[in-house]
């Protein structure tokens, strides 16, 4: 597999878009991601892009261009705009914030029925799980009824830590295999036509 997927990923980069409400973490798993290290953050104000090559795990050297797209209310909005046609959707969730994970399962299915996201690997980094109050990933996983998601989305929730990075790579890891395990089947499915 590894060299199918080296060549997969050779001549392009995965576009991911990194989604959820605002102080769930995005912006610190984004730099987490791109330097190894914890990067103090402002919130996110329209949108951060930055290309990574992965330097850890399975997907190590593969390169991601990742679109960290503020969690505001009023920029809400644009997540249709820039979640169309991305190879994943990374969602970053506050594991401590209980009073908002409603307002989060609303958001992440209003952009998971959208007609070019119908199929779109999801990645739900259930976020600050180092702090005391932070719900287990399984109370995560059925407060945002991700079983109530389209058939075709494949998911995976993954606890983490964006912090310190515990729990990214692994999460990077199941995002990359579900990207591949789609382009294989739409691969699949045309030939068959």
């Amino acid at each position: 597999m590894g060299n199918i997927s080296s060549n997969i990923s050779a001549f392009q980069s995965l576009h991911i878009v990194m989604l959820g409400l605002d102080s769930a973490g995005k912006t610190t798993v984004l730099y987490r991601l791109k330097f190894n290290e914890f990067v103090n953050t402002v919130p996110t104000i329209g949108f951060n892009t930055e290309k990574i090559k992965l330097s850890n795990g399975s997907a190590k050297g593969i390169s991601c261009h990742f679109w960290d797209v503020g969690g505001q209310e009023k920029l809400r909005p644009l997540w249709k705009s820039y979640s169309r046609c991305t190879d994943g959707i990374i969602y970053v969730v506050d594991s401590v914030d209980v009073d908002r994970l409603e307002e989060a399962k609303t958001e992440l299915h209003k952009v998971t029925k959208f007609a070019e996201n119908q199929g779109t690997p999801l990645l739900v980094i259930a976020n600050k799980q180092d702090l005391p109050k932070s719900l287990p990933v399984a109370e995560i996983e059925k407060q945002l009824a991700l079983h109530e998601l389209t058939p075709a989305t494949t998911y995976h929730v993954q606890p983490a830590c964006a912090i310190i990075g515990e729990g990214l790579t692994e999460g990077m890891d199941k995002l990359y295999e579900m990207i591949l395990k789609r382009r294989k089947s739409l691969k699949q499915k045309k030939k068959q036509r």
